[in-house]
């Protein structure tokens, strides 16, 4: 996680099921709901940035024609395993 120099207060409405989780979660770990919800907010635009970049690279590799047929990609997956 990057340590972050300044802080910005934002607010956002979630459900009482997710208030009551986060509540729940915080008590557990001794971790504020602030904390928590920073980290969780963090972790989500991690994943979504990563989604988003690789979208953009396999449009770009698609317009290069860069791209697998159905069974060469069959081929592809098959090489991996069942546990993969």
């Amino acid at each position: 996680m990057t340590v972050m120099s300044e802080t910005i207060l934002i607010s956002a409405r979630v459900s009482s099921e997710v208030a009551n989780r986060l509540a729940s979660l915080s008590k557990s770990t001794h971790r504020s709901k602030s904390f928590l919800a920073s980290q969780a907010i963090e972790e989500f635009l991690n994943v979504q940035e990563w989604h988003v970049e690789a979208i953009k690279e396999g449009i770009a590799a698609a317009k290069k024609g860069d791209v697998k047929s159905h069974e060469e990609a069959i081929a592809i997956l098959n090489t991996w395993g069942k546990n993969a």
